[in-house]
């Protein structure tokens, strides 16, 4: 998956003279409060549930940190990085242990590290070169050792090894000759084996005593293949639960009796998949299940979640999602986001029903002008429905429905993937850009996951075509809601968010005032040779889904979808920001669009870290960028922007061409 999430991280402004007096009173979110570290996140119970762990940061950069669940103010760092961030970790099944993984200058090569919590010892699990850990599995039931999928034996396949936690000890348990993927029960035994098929479907099979069975379990076309596979099994190993799509659009969620293989029906919901549910720490029995269309809610199917799901929609205020529990599961860590507060983790005590507010991630936001996020269901020129999000700035003037009386300029917020989802939430990307005067709107177009594999079937081979008519149909809705002007829309995004971006500039050259692509390709030939070898499983539903490169239909296909290939075209203003290290949007991709713009003398800004993969994961990286994407947008849509400032000068940014097209850059590089 070609995925670039925006980092939930943003910035603030001084006043240019253009700004409208209505934005004026608004007062400016400052940079580092929406896109600095954290003070909190990634908030974990352990099992036992004698600690609570997070992220935070330790002289500037985000480490693991760990206290007694019951008085954080004991609270120590575990871990010493001094550059790249730690950006999730995870417990140890016996509760000794925090593990995290973590690459070098966003290469994705991750290998596993565990910090022991009483001596700090900290040691590298997988010390290897040119390799990328997985985890296949960790079982409440076997706290000693978890499996992990290693690579470095075939760089396309990951081996699956046993991790001996306490010693680091690696036993191979399988070798990978050609499987995507494996599902362990909760002794960890494997029991499932995942295979491509050349026809972008999958393939599942048994697996016992390391041979895996002949003939399939399940077999799926590439229909079904985002929208079908293998979720777990109970304690008990007799029941294998799915998310499954077969024989229906939207998939469910089914429990399989594995001796008999016959299915029942657990959850379904006409408009999304069902694939998140919480299950019974003790039996694996699925509890309850989530759905997601507009906005994210719990569905209990026992009731014994019943009085505590309905205990926190009724005390929380905003979406919650419950994100650790403890083995006996007499504790919850549950987050909370309610849009216009930054979001926060609550511990949960079952027993007493008592809700204690642990941490906000983002303290300095509290009480700061932040403005609601709209769910919007647009139809497309076919009539398919299109869930989008709007968040409009207060010049928009809108009701309390999330209708603007006042149009305002607009940026278009493309999500990467493209089998991904916007969803709804507290975004940084949308209230910075709301905070500075702009109306947001993202839109979750066709081949978007959650909606049914009719919908994300409706992309294949629509790349820079009906994808593409999406979103200009959702900005046509926007026009004519009165949301924005034709001529005051920007189109921004990043991976297949920066595609699009590149799409809008070279293939409908006037619609767009202009664009900011971040780690996009722009030759999708070019792209899908280049993509890591441990995609190798999911190559053939690339091939099925964009245009298959080894076939003369299929190359013509890419070359005319190619955005590089029509890079004369281009009018407007255009920012690119890459990371040199990409390994799923290499560099070149920016390299060439630039040098073909370069070559036709069309003004173009190109910045380039060369600390960073796909995506910008240093604050003062992501800072840095995105002061510069505020100028340029300020230029081009008139909206509020702060002065670049310092802000290239303590980051690592290289702007590699057109620094006088952008406003207030070439100063920042003096």
């Amino acid at each position: 998956m070609i995925r670039y999430v925006l980092p939930v991280l943003l910035f603030a402004g001084a006043l240019p003279a253009h700004a409208q007096a209505p934005v004026k009173e608004t007062p400016l979110i400052e940079r580092a409060k929406l896109f600095g570290n954290p003070s909190k996140s990634g908030g974990k119970l352990s099992p036992d549930g004698r600690w609570l762990s997070w992220i935070a940061p330790r002289d500037g950069v985000l480490n693991v940190w760990v206290a007694p669940a019951n008085d954080l103010a004991q609270a120590r760092p575990l871990t010493e990085e001094k550059v790249r961030p730690i950006r999730s970790s995870f417990w140890s099944p016996d509760s000794t242990t925090l593990l995290f993984i973590q690459d070098k200058g966003g290469d994705e090569n991750f290998l596993l590290y565990g910090v022991n919590v009483a001596s700090g010892k900290q040691i590298n699990y997988t010390p290897f070169e040119k390799t990328r850990v997985r985890i296949v599995q960790i079982s409440s039931k076997m706290k000693d050792r978890i499996l992990v999928g290693i690579n470095n034996r075939d760089a396309r396949w990951h081996d699956v090894h046993s991790l001996d936690l306490a010693s680091g000890k690696l036993t191979l348990v399988q070798q990978n000759d050609g499987y995507g993927g494996y599902v362990a029960d909760e002794l960890l035994n494997l029991r499932i084996a995942s295979k491509a098929r050349t026809d972008g479907g999958m393939q599942y099979f048994r697996l016992s005593d390391g041979k895996v069975e002949s003939t399939p379990l399940a077999e799926v076309g590439l229909e079904d293949a985002q929208t079908t596979s293998p979720l777990g099994f109970t304690v008990d190993g007799k029941t294998l639960y799915w998310t499954d799509s077969r024989g229906r659009n939207t998939s469910a969620l089914l429990a399989q009796d594995v001796a008999s293989g016959k299915t029942t029906v657990v959850a379904q919901d006409p408009r999304t998949d069902i694939a998140d549910a919480l299950y019974d720490m003790r039996t694996g029995k699925v509890q309850a299940y989530t759905v997601n269309y507009l906005q994210q809610e719990y569905l209990p199917l026992t009731d014994e979640l019943k009085a505590d799901l309905a205990f926190l929609k009724k005390n929380t205020k905003g979406q919650f999602t419950v994100t650790s529990r403890t083995d006996a599961d007499d504790k919850w860590l549950v987050a909370v986001d309610a849009v216009t507060a930054p979001p926060s983790s609550w511990l949960y005590e079952r027993k007493t029903k008592k809700l204690t507010r642990l941490y906000v991630t983002r303290p300095e936001l509290e009480g700061a002008p932040l403005v609601p996020m709209h769910a919007q269901q647009i139809k497309a020129r076919d009539g398919l429905t299109l869930v989008s999000y709007l968040t409009l700035p207060q010049a928009s003037k809108a009701t309390a429905g999330g209708k603007a009386t006042q149009a305002v300029p607009m940026v278009l917020l493309v999500h990467g993937g493209p089998w991904a989802r916007d969803t709804y939430g507290y975004n940084g990307y949308h209230q910075w850009l709301a905070n500075r005067g702009y109306a947001v709107l993202s839109v979750n177009f066709r081949g978007s996951t959650g909606f049914g594999k009719q919908f994300i079937s409706a992309g294949d081979l629509q790349w820079g075509r009906k994808m593409h008519d999406d979103l200009l149909d959702a900005v046509q809705w926007a026009v004519q809601s009165g949301v924005t002007t034709a001529d005051k829309v920007a189109i921004m995004g990043g991976s297949y968010g920066g595609y699009a971006t590149l799409a809008g500039m070279a293939f409908t050259p006037t619609t767009f005032a202009c664009g900011v692509d971040i780690v996009g390709p722009s030759n999708l030939f070019t792209l899908l040779q280049t993509i890591p070898p441990y995609w190798e499983a999911g190559k053939q539903q690339f091939y099925k889904r964009m245009g298959d490169p080894t076939t003369e239909e299929g190359k013509a296909l890419l070359k005319e979808r190619s955005p590089l290939n029509f890079a004369q075209n281009i009018q407007r203003p255009l920012l690119i920001g890459q990371g040199a290290n990409d390994p799923r949007v290499n560099v070149a991709e920016s390299d060439q669009i630039v040098a073909a713009m370069a070559a036709k003398n069309i003004p173009v800004t190109y910045v380039l870290f060369p600390d960073e993969g796909h995506g910008f994961a240093r604050p003062v990286n992501n800072i840095a960028f995105n002061a510069v994407t505020e100028n340029f947008l300020g230029q081009c849509l008139s909206g509020r922007a702060e002065p670049i400032g310092a802000t290239l000068k303590a980051s690592t940014a290289q702007v590699k061409h057109g620094a006088e097209f952008a406003p207030g850059l070439k100063e920042a590089l003096q």
